[in-house]
């Protein structure tokens, strides 16, 4: 049984494709210290400075987020997040409801779930979804999803 990637199958699988940039940030970085240890997923295949790099296509977060993201409970041991920008119509496809209605389905979700896809906690209006440890059930699912974001952000590059 397998129990599906890890953060470096992830960051691996990512960082393979074209023009993609993944800075797991820490102190060297200059980020905030509270992002230290997350993985932020580029596209940006002209290698601009890191201050002018485009919004990441997905990251992997590691950590709750004080009081302002903290709705996963990831300061539970082992537990990460993989959270993916996939557009409206995936969005819509894959939660049942678009980005704009969240605010209304919010409360349906338990954001703390392992192995399912779910709308982000915070940034669900902007198209994200999220999958705590990706497992037997999303794996194949996440990766694909991934991919998809990375076209459609090397598309808006273009």
């Amino acid at each position: 049984m397998s129990t599906g990637p890890t953060e470096a199958d992830i960051i691996q699988h990512t960082s393979s494709l074209s023009g993609v940039v993944a800075e797991t940030a820490d102190e060297a970085s200059g980020a905030p210290e509270l992002a230290w240890g997350d993985t932020f997923f580029h596209y940006d295949p002209d290698g601009r400075d890191p201050a002018d790099r485009p919004f990441p296509f997905a990251t992997i977060v590691t950590k709750d987020y004080g009081t302002f993201d903290a709705e996963s409970h990831l300061d539970r041991p082992g537990v990460y997040r993989l959270n993916i920008n996939v557009g409206r119509t995936e969005f819509e496809r894959l939660i049942g409801h678009s980005p704009a209605a969240h605010p209304a389905h919010h409360d349906e979700f338990d954001y703390t779930a392992l192995d399912e896809v779910l709308p982000h906690p915070v940034y669900a209006t902007q198209s994200w979804i999220s999958i705590l440890n990706p497992g037997q059930r999303t794996a194949d699912q996440a990766l694909e999803l991934i991919t998809r974001a990375h076209a459609r952000a090397a598309r808006r590059h273009r």
